[in-house]
C-alpha cells in the first residue's frame, strides 16, 4: 500500500498574472511605496517567475487592498466609460427616432395614414435610456 504524502500546490502564473503584478507595483510606485529602482527589479522578477506564489512574495509588503481600490486613474476611467455608454446610448435613441419619424412621414404622406404609431417605440426606448442614465448620474454623484 502507497501512501502520498501531503504536497503544496504549485500554481503556474500566466500572462494576466504577470500583467496585473506590474500594474499594482506601477501604482505601488506612483503612490510613493516603492522607488523607481525597486520597481523596475520587482517588475522584472514579475515577468520572470513562472508560480503565482512568486508574485505574491513580491507584493507581500504592499498594502494590496489600498491600492486595488483607490486607484484615482481607474475611478476615473470607470467614469469615463459610464458616460460614454450613455453617449452612444443616446446616439442610438435619436438615431431610432429619426428613423421611424421618417418612416412614418412617408407612409403619413403616401397612403394618408396618419396615426402617430412611433409614439411607441420612442416611449419605449426611451424609458430604457432613462434606465441607463439615471442611475449612472445618481453614481456620479457619490
Amino acid at each position: 500500500m502507497t501512501t502520498i504524502a501531503a504536497t503544496s500546490t504549485v500554481i503556474r502564473a500566466g500572462d494576466r498574472d504577470r500583467e496585473e503584478t506590474a500594474n499594482l507595483l506601477g501604482q505601488a510606485l506612483a503612490k510613493g511605496y516603492i522607488d523607481m529602482s525597486e520597481y523596475e527589479r520587482r517588475v522584472q522578477a514579475a515577468f520572470a517567475t513562472h508560480t503565482t506564489a512568486g508574485l505574491r512574495e513580491l507584493m507581500a509588503d504592499l498594502p494590496l487592498a489600498y491600492l486595488r481600490r483607490t486607484d484615482p486613474r481607474r475611478r476615473a476611467a470607470r467614469q469615463r466609460a459610464a458616460k460614454m455608454s450613455v453617449r452612444l446610448h443616446l446616439a442610438a435613441y435619436l438615431t431610432m427616432v429619426v428613423i421611424v419619424l421618417t418612416v412614418w412621414l412617408a407612409v403619413a404622406l403616401s397612403a394618408g395614414a396618419w396615426y402617430f404609431w412611433p409614439i411607441w417605440p420612442i416611449l419605449g426606448a426611451g424609458i430604457g435610456l432613462l434606465g441607463h442614465a439615471i442611475p449612472i448620474k445618481l453614481a456620479m454623484r457619490a
